[in-house]
């Protein structure tokens, strides 16, 4: 379980094909104190810890991840938000996240307003009924407030600010139109939207 507080960005520094890929990314946490086994969300992505060195950890990413989450984020080069897993009595400084990416979506504009940024996404179909005004989501494992959403025949659009703190401390700051991002809808949408599929039938 996670908060969407990001207490780090690695770096991707080696991806090797062992099955499945075998990532190796630097950090700035201490190793030593990082468990083989140990869950790290990796941009929104639960993914467990598998070795560990002076400054770096890997991970194992499967071909159904890959195929999931945001194109070209297992590349040599990459920077990835990084938060640990909560601990009981851990502050919830954000919201309730899983680590499990619910889709992907499109950075379509990026405004100015202040020291802030207004950017805006496109937002797959399906996930159109679970991102409301003012509700939470995560964006690239961030917690973020959702300021608007806007449907447009096929086409939803959310809207999120990103104030300079969340752009220094992490990748949001470097986000360019058309990139694309991994999307986690608040956990409780996802409950109602179980629970709607049993009152439909």
């Amino acid at each position: 379980m996670f908060t969407g507080i990001v207490s780090d960005i690695g770096t991707i520094e080696a991806v090797e094909a062992r099955g499945d890929t075998r990532i190796r990314i630097a950090t700035a946490y201490d190793t030593a104190g990082i468990d083989l086994g140990a869950s790290i969300a990796c941009s929104g992505v639960c993914l467990t810890v598998i070795d560990t060195g002076p400054g770096w950890f890997a991970v194992q990413v499967s071909g159904e991840t890959i195929a999931r989450t945001a194109r070209d984020q297992w590349t040599q080069g990459r920077r990835l938000n990084l938060e640990r897993a909560m601990k009981l009595g851990d502050e919830l400084g954000g919201h309730i996240v899983t680590g499990h990416v619910d889709g992907i979506a499109d950075t379509i504009a990026i405004t100015p307003e202040g020291d802030s940024h207004r950017v805006v996404f496109a937002l797959p179909a399906a996930l159109a009924p679970f991102v409301a005004t003012k509700g939470s989501i995560t964006i690239d494992g961030v917690s973020l407030t959702v300021n608007g959403v806007e449907d447009d025949g096929a086409t939803t659009r959310f809207w999120v600010n990103i104030i300079p703190h969340t752009q220094a401390v992490t990748t949001l700051g470097g986000l360019a139109e058309g990139q694309a991002v991994n999307i986690e809808i608040d956990v409780l949408a996802r409950y109602l939207q179980r629970m709607e599929h049993y009152r439909g039938r």
